[in-house]
């Protein structure tokens, strides 16, 4: 006897939502500061009149490197929080649930195009994580990485000259500078384009994806966005049983 199936299920908890509005709080807090504090030299720029909004260069400096403080402590809470779930046996490494890219990604990208073009009839089926979300996530990190440590360099340049080589002080600053300001336009952009388009602006999800407020998924779009998880959560129902891709397995 199957099992009845939910209307939806919960796919984020409460504080994976709360690290995510951190974190886009934050990013745009900075994308809003930092933009402005990069072209304010131009007087009668649109820049400087945007910064004199934020109550001029100094104001959105501190709100800036506030910003960036607390997205760089809500990263590395994410990143414990995710050694704690480990270490609690409450999150494990299932190919068919981890957010760490595979083999079977770079398949499912091949066939997605492949369907897109016409030259197959099936998309690709996906397991908790499509190969876009697992690069959405793992851009973070890297981001983090380049944005972060420069970015806390830039902002506390007395602490961080004690490490800093003597030999690089001729060029280190103008490279973090640059490091910085580029990456930071890099990911402002892919945030634009790419997850605000399809989180927010996709015809199927518009005005919004709201599993980051909710943390809920139906399991009637659970079932056609991620089928390979529908099936391992709901293996009794008609669609489970039936005969899997041998890329699925």
């Amino acid at each position: 006897m199957s099992r009845q199936i939910p209307p939806d299920i919960e796919r984020f908890n409460i504080i994976f939502r709360i690290q995510h509005v951190l974190m886009f709080t934050t990013f745009l807090l900075l994308s809003f500061t930092g933009w402005g504090l990069k072209f304010a030299y131009e007087p009668e720029g649109l820049s400087s009149i945007w910064i004199r909004v934020w109550g001029g260069a100094e104001t959105a400096g501190l709100i800036h490197r506030i910003a960036g403080i607390t997205m760089l402590l809500d990263f590395i809470w994410h990143v414990l929080y995710l050694v704690y779930l480990f270490a609690r046996k409450r999150m494990t490494i299932d190919l068919k649930t981890t957010i760490i890219p595979l083999p079977k990604d770079v398949f499912d990208l091949i066939k997605n195009f492949m369907y897109f073009m016409g030259l197959s009839k099936e998309k690709a089926r996906f397991g908790k994580y499509s190969y876009a979300q697992k690069f959405d996530y793992w851009a973070v990190f890297w981001g983090m990485i380049i944005i972060g440590t420069s970015g806390f360099a830039l902002a506390f340049p007395m602490l961080v000259s004690y490490v800093i080589p003597e030999f690089t002080t001729a060029w280190i600053w103008q490279l973090l500078a640059i490091m910085h300001s580029d990456e930071a336009l890099l990911a402002i952009v892919f945030i634009l384009f790419w997850h605000f388009y399809n989180e927010h602006l996709k015809p199927e999800v518009f005005p919004m994806n709201w599993i980051w407020l909710t943390g809920r998924i139906s399991t009637e779009k659970l079932k056609h966005h991620h089928p390979i998880e529908y099936e391992m959560l709901f293996p009794d129902t008609p669609e489970s049983k039936k005969p899997a891709d041998k890329k699925d397995r």
